[in-house]
C-alpha cells in the first residue's frame, strides 16, 4: 500500500462510476475491474512493495468473481490503483480490505482513502458497519491509510493481533495486525452496474 497523501490538495480529477467510461486526459476514472485488467493489476502490485504478490490467476479471479467487491483507477489507459476486498462469509457486516496499491503516477492524491470509499458506497456495501484490514506493524504507509479513514469517518480503530509470526507463519512473515474502524457512519450509494 503506499501514502495516501495531500488527501484534501487533489491534483486530478477523481470519477466514480463504476461502469467506468470516457474522461478527460489525465482524469482518473475508478470503475468495476474487468478481467483483462488481470495483467495490468498483477505489475501494479508487483511495483508496490511490500504488497505481497498473488498468483496472476488470484487476481483474475479478484477481477471476475469479486469485481463488485474491488476497484481500479484508470488513467489514460493505464491501472493506476487497485483496491482488493470482500464481505467475510463469518462477518457479513464488515468489509475487509485485502490490498490497496496506487502507482507512482498516482500517488499524492489520495486516491487510496477514494477507491475505499467508492467501495463503500456501492449498493453491495449495504449493511456494512465496520472496515476491517490486517497490517504489518512496519507498513507506515498502510497505517497512514487507516488512521486518516478513522479520523475522516469519526470511527474509532480498533487494533489487534489476527495473524501471529511464529504460530501461523512459522517466522518466515510479519505478524499481521487486524485492523478495524467502525461503526462506519452510514453512506449514500451509488446504482448498481445492472441498474446502469
Amino acid at each position: 500500500m503506499q501514502p495516501d497523501e495531500a488527501a484534501s490538495r487533489p491534483q486530478t480529477a477523481v470519477h466514480g462510476d463504476p461502469r467506468g467510461g470516457a474522461r478527460g486526459k489525465g482524469e482518473i476514472d475508478l470503475r468495476l475491474p474487468r478481467s483483462t485488467d488481470g495483467p495490468a493489476i498483477t505489475g501494479l502490485i508487483a511495483a508496490c512493495p511490500p504488497l505481497d504478490r498473488n498468483s496472476a490467476y488470484c487476481n483474475l479471479v479478484q477481477c471476475t468473481h469479486f469485481a463488485d467487491s474491488c476497484v481500479v483507477a484508470e488513467r489514460d489507459g493505464d491501472i493506476v490503483g487497485w483496491v482488493s476486498g470482500h464481505r467475510p462469509p463469518s462477518d457479513p457486516a464488515s468489509f475487509f480490505v485485502w490490498q490497496v496499491a496506487v502507482g507512482a503516477q498516482a500517488r499524492g492524491l489520495g486516491l487510496a482513502g477514494r477507491m475505499i470509499e467508492a467501495l463503500l458506497d456501492r449498493p453491495q456495501a449495504a449493511g456494512v458497519t465496520s472496515l476491517i484490514t490486517t497490517v504489518t506493524a512496519d507498513n507506515r504507509a498502510s497505517w497512514a491509510l487507516f488512521e486518516s479513514l478513522s479520523r475522516r469517518w469519526s470511527a474509532p480503530l480498533e487494533k489487534s493481533v489476527l495473524f501471529d509470526r511464529d504460530i501461523h507463519f512459522a517466522g518466515a512473515h510479519a505478524t499481521e495486525w487486524q485492523a478495524r474502524i467502525g461503526p462506519l457512519p452510514q453512506r449514500e450509494r451509488q446504482q448498481t452496474r445492472q441498474e446502469l
